[in-house]
């Protein structure tokens, strides 16, 4: 896209001194006329390009502006980049890599050699999960609705949606957006995703709400109960909830208090613990608890074996 190039352009322009158009069109894989076309449009948006003729010429920022602007150091050159390579963990066809190469003044191998950060935002379904991150990403860049069938504790159903942002978190990828069946703005696992396709109808005008994140709070719900954990499981509640959320008892137990979805998934997180949680209250989930693990012992019955 011509955006993303012009963003590219400028980028290198910040960074080094001076670079020419046969350079940039060899970095861009376009013509050199496209380049000038490029640094036309940035120059008529307010940037002080300058470009010199001759054997040691170029294109290079105008000195002045060159000073007064914020630097990006080297540092923040290599987060940026660390970033970028998170990306690619995800993306099927290294376009992250190749914007690595466009925006580095240096060989992006040759940055990641010297970066001892590694981020792999990939799962066992890559293929799968990466295919829906280009789908919706280009869906947004369109303002554009998308449709799919999502599998949830409450059942099978399909979905229109606004699609706003892409979010890693839990450990898993989702989107956030307008959700046209509750009327409301909902998130979604992206491998609870099937059948996803673009709708090809614009998103409606509306004011967008600052998305937030709540480890507690997942969804509107209202299931809140408190939660004892045996502290042998305390490294997993520090990973997942920090350090500042969880009480203790006198003997070093854990206490948490849930807001949660939806009982089904409350219970199903519970159960993920083996014999290391219990619901301490309200009653009516320490009763439905333990009725599910009374069903679960059924299954795995003597009487049930013969």
């Amino acid at each position: 896209m011509k955006i993303d190039r012009l963003i590219g352009i400028l980028s290198i322009l910040l960074q080094q001194d001076k670079i020419t158009a046969a350079e940039l069109a060899e970095r861009f894989e376009v013509s050199r006329r496209t380049i000038l076309r490029d640094i036309d449009d940035i120059s008529r948006a307010g940037i002080p390009v300058m470009t010199e003729q001759g054997q040691h010429g170029g294109i290079s920022v105008m000195e002045g502006f060159r000073i007064d602007r914020t630097l990006l150091s080297e540092e923040d050159m290599r987060s940026i980049l660390s970033g970028l390579g998170s990306l690619d963990s995800v993306s099927e066809n290294s376009r992250y890599r190749q914007l690595m190469d466009k925006l580095s003044p240096k060989r992006a191998d040759m940055m990641n050699a010297d970066n001892h950060i590694i981020i792999d935002l990939s799962s066992w379904d890559r293929s799968t999960v990466s295919d829906k991150i280009e789908l919706i990403k280009s869906a947004m860049e369109a303002r554009e609705t998308v449709s799919f069938t999502y599998y949830s504790p409450g059942g099978e159903s399909r979905r229109t949606i606004e699609p706003y942002h892409l979010i890693f978190q839990w450990s898993g990828w989702y989107v956030w957006g307008f959700c046209t069946m509750r009327n409301d703005w909902r998130m979604f696992k992206l491998t609870r995703i099937t059948e996803l396709v673009r709708t090809g109808e614009k998103c409606a005008e509306r004011e967008v709400p600052e998305y937030s994140c709540d480890k507690l709070l997942h969804t509107k719900g209202g299931v809140t109960a408190e939660v004892r954990f045996d502290k042998s499981v305390k490294w997993r509640i520090i990973d997942e909830f920090g350090t500042e959320l969880p009480r203790y008892d006198v003997d070093g137990n854990i206490l948490l208090s849930f807001t949660w979805s939806d009982v089904p998934s409350f219970y199903q997180y519970i159960l993920t613990f083996g014999d290391k949680a219990e619901i301490i209250s309200p009653e009516e989930y320490r009763k439905g608890f333990a009725e599910l693990l009374k069903n679960i012992g059924k299954k795995y019955s003597d009487e049930r074996i013969n």
